[in-house]
């Protein structure tokens, strides 16, 4: 049995693999993604991440596509208990930003569509400068108090923001953010590491990162002169242009080769042996890309292993 990290502050344990949702209902089809859910728990996995606003982006959806497959996949499975569920607030359509009236109308909404009584990690999705630290903190500390929400976390706000929601939740004994979801991986260091990661740690918040793949280019999938058939091939293929890039690619190819390991395992392993991370977020479209992110559980790699990818990406 794979040991669960615990999650900052709170009291949430998890995979050290988050399973991302946001292709539910998207690029997978109801079947496809209670068949990744499925081969996700059988792992020993345990935390799902999405969004109310999930998949808004694609014409014909409204937002909340993702929420509503898993579920009807806790109702078919009746394991609400089992998993850990994280969503977030602030981009659907119908409640942008953070005022203290659309946390907690979308709050409702997420919880009808998840077909729950509680969601156990509930992100500020993006900040909302509009709205005063004040405001944000005491509408998600009443959604605590009614047990609507176990623990609260954010994303893609600042440092300073950051710091001023937990100095104002320290100060008022109000509900205090456990998490962070930064974008961080081996070719994007700087979107975490530096002043974001100082309050992180200070703070005892647990990271969780997002693009743990790189859109998918930490995969190994993408190398010179061949085309991958993937909505997000142009981002990730990007990087195949940078020196950084290749660089990163020859270290994971050396190191994956040595434990007879996917260069994906590998990308996962050395984010989540970074300080903070408690677990990266990556997302399967079928059963068949699930093995290589489950493995990072089992993936032990060794100082000098670990000191070859931090050179390469620096």
């Amino acid at each position: 049995m794979t040991s669960l990290r615990k999650l900052g502050s709170s009291d949430l344990e998890v995979f050290p693999l988050s399973l991302g949702g946001n292709v539910f209902g998207w690029t997978a089809d109801e079947a496809q993604s209670f068949a990744v859910l499925d081969a996700y728990v059988a792992a020993g996995g345990n935390f799902v991440d999405t969004a109310d606003s999930y998949s808004s982006w694609v014409p014909g959806n409204k937002g909340g596509e993702s929420e509503t497959v898993i579920g009807k996949w806790l109702a078919a499975r009746g394991n609400r208990s089992d998993v850990v569920i994280a969503t977030k607030v602030g981009a659907h359509p119908d409640f942008k930003g953070l005022s203290a009236n659309t946390i907690k109308s979308a709050a409702d909404e997420s919880l009808r569509r998840l077909g729950t009584d509680y969601i156990d990690l509930y992100y500020t999705h993006f900040d909302d400068p509009s709205v005063p630290v004040e405001e944000i903190i005491t509408a998600l500390d009443e959604l605590v108090k009614s047990g609507k929400v176990r623990a609260i976390a954010a994303s893609n706000l600042t440092p300073e923001r950051l710091q001023e929601s937990l100095d104002f939740s320290d100060r008022e004994g109000l509900a205090r953010y456990a998490a962070l979801q930064p974008h961080y991986n081996l070719v994007s260091r700087d979107t975490y590491e530096g002043g974001l990661q100082e309050v992180a740690s200070r703070g005892g918040l647990a990271a969780v990162p997002y693009y743990a793949l790189a859109s998918g280019f930490l995969t190994g999938k993408y190398r010179p002169g061949t085309e991958v058939d993937s909505p997000r091939a142009a981002g990730a293929g990007q990087h195949l242009q940078t020196e950084r890039g290749v660089r990163v690619l020859k270290a994971l190819d050396e190191v994956a080769q040595a434990h007879g390991a996917e260069v994906a395992t590998v990308a996962l392993a050395w984010l989540a042996s970074r300080p903070t991370v408690a677990a990266p977020i990556a997302s399967a479209r079928t059963v068949e890309q699930l093995p290589a992110l489950v493995a990072v559980a089992g993936l032990e790699l060794t100082d000098a292993e670990l000191s070859k990818l931090t050179e390469a990406s620096a």
